[in-house]
């Protein structure tokens, strides 16, 4: 809808389409032009601009204008070139474009006689300061994580890779909500049908409020058990998969980011793994490795064993297990499962509870209701240690978003294991592996580099290699620079020892 010449028409079009809001302002001031004074509209929405900037740079500035001899055709452009001292201006014709960036807290600027407004980027409003993050915390390296602004993410990314390739594209969802998306990735490395199949998904979405369900509607397999894109809300890490090749998105109002592709090495990797040795850095990745196996089937093979295989386990341990089960009114599928479950509402209780007395509530909870549960029969002392250390074993994995595909897929697990046995969890492994063999994350198999394997990038999937030992980017993103700058390591000669 074009604007009209009539200033008294465009301030009604703004009230109507706001709703005569409280918050919103249309401050009046007369300009000095000839041969009449002509009037000037201001508007802003009140709390989403930054008020001194605006009467510095804007009101003041119009206030004291003098335009005697500017005729209405060229008193916009005059305006908005030597008059104006706010950063980022521009000029539109269009009052659905003015109102769009009124709500994302511009102020626009309308004329008596000009079909056309002036818009200024005057915008400021509170936001959560840098903090560690606390879903992905870290022994070794940086304590700044992302946080809900949209342009404070960008800046924290820019601080990390100050290069020109650095490409932010924004994008906007929703018809009322219109939340600023950015696709960022770097020029030069990122495969240009990566960056392209990114692009052609946001401009596909049209839903309002999408701040925290962006991954549902772009990834590759939105039923999948598993996640398929990787959230962080660690600048460091982020910044590693740019500079890989990989595509991140930022939402406004949301401190998780979304790295693509992201597959299944990722999800068991963690940023402090290249701030130590690299030796140190393989341990942390097998040690994931083996707490996502514990996690996974220990609770199916202690009832696959206990309910079908007996033969597997050493008298003495299953003379002790039998007199430990004396008494309980439950198989053991269900003394697991009822087991689980309280785990499972005891960490949950955790974490909604108030920070200061969720992690105690949490443990003195799992502590009286395993003891009580033992004394009162419903429970053997093994089945808590299993419980216990299944628990456990579930936080090695550094994404929760994958901890908690491993909680679900656990159930069946157990249940499978109550059936058939080992026989049938291994059936229901071999499913689910077979299954992630066909998953993808923005076309990269999800199981990259082991199937299809890829050994040359097992140098940061299965190991942690020394950084100066990766040479090259995977290879199944197709970056367009696969070899990345490497040096080599450079000790102290024996020359300079002599001396």
């Amino acid at each position: 809808m074009p604007l009209s010449a009539s200033l008294e028409e465009n301030a009604s079009a703004l009230r109507e389409a706001f709703g005569s809001s409280a918050d919103l302002v249309l401050r009046y001031i007369e300009l000095a032009t000839s041969p009449k004074r002509r009037t000037a509209v201001v508007a802003y929405i009140q709390g989403m601009t930054d008020r001194q900037y605006m009467e510095d740079s804007v009101i003041s500035s119009l206030s004291t204008f003098d335009g005697h001899t500017l005729t209405a055709a060229s008193i916009i452009e005059v305006l908005r070139d030597g008059v104006l001292t706010v950063a980022d201006v521009e000029t539109i014709d269009d009052l659905n474009d003015v109102k769009r960036h009124i709500a994302q807290g511009y102020c626009a600027v309308l004329v008596d006689g000009c079909d056309k407004a002036i818009v200024g980027d005057v915008t400021k409003w509170e936001t959560r300061s840098i903090e560690d993050p606390t879903s992905e915390s870290t022994v070794s390296g940086p304590k700044e994580g992302f946080v809900e602004s949209l342009s404070t993410n960008i800046t924290l990314l820019r601080r990390y890779i100050r290069s020109e390739f650095l490409r932010v594209e924004y994008f906007y969802s929703g018809p009322v909500s219109r939340t600023p998306i950015a696709l960022v990735y770097v020029a030069g490395i990122a495969s240009e049908r990566l960056v392209q199949e990114g692009r052609e998904r946001l401009r596909r979405l049209d839903v309002d409020g999408i701040s925290a369900g962006l991954e549902e509607y772009i990834e590759d397999a939105p039923t999948s058990l598993f996640p398929t894109l990787l959230k962080t809300q660690r600048p460091d890490r982020a910044v590693g998969a740019l500079l890989e090749g990989r595509l991140v998105f930022l939402v406004d109002g949301n401190p998780e980011t979304l790295i693509a592709p992201a597959t299944l090495h990722m999800f068991l990797s963690s940023s402090e793994d290249y701030y130590e040795r690299f030796w140190v850095g393989t341990m942390f990745r097998w040690l994931r490795m083996l707490g996502l196996l514990v996690s996974l089937l220990l609770p199916g093979l202690y009832v696959a064993v206990t309910t079908f295989h007996q033969e597997l386990l050493p008298t003495p341990l299953l003379l002790a297990i039998a007199a430990q089960r004396e008494g309980i009114p439950f198989p053991a599928v269900a003394e697991a499962l009822l087991m689980e479950v309280i785990f499972e509402i005891l960490r949950e209780a955790g974490i909604r509870l108030p920070r200061i007395v969720g992690p105690a509530v949490s443990i003195i909870g799992a502590l009286v209701l395993g003891e009580a549960a033992i004394r009162a029969g419903l429970a053997s002392p093994a089945m808590i240690v299993v419980v216990a250390a299944t628990g456990v074993a579930s936080f090695a994995a550094p994404a929760a978003s994958f901890q908690n595909a491993i909680r679900l897929l656990r159930f069946g697990f157990t249940i499978v294991a109550a059936a058939m046995g080992i026989f049938g969890m291994s059936l229901l492994f071999f499913v689910t592996v077979i299954s992630l063999c066909d998953t993808r994350s923005f076309g990269t198999p999800f199981l990259e580099p082991i199937a299809p394997t890829v050994v040359m990038d097992w140098k940061d999937s299965l190991i942690r290699a020394p950084s100066w030992a990766m040479k090259s980017r995977p290879w199944l993103i197709w970056p367009k620079e696969v070899k990345k700058p490497h040096g080599r390591p450079v000790p102290w000669s024996k020359g300079r020892q002599k001396e």
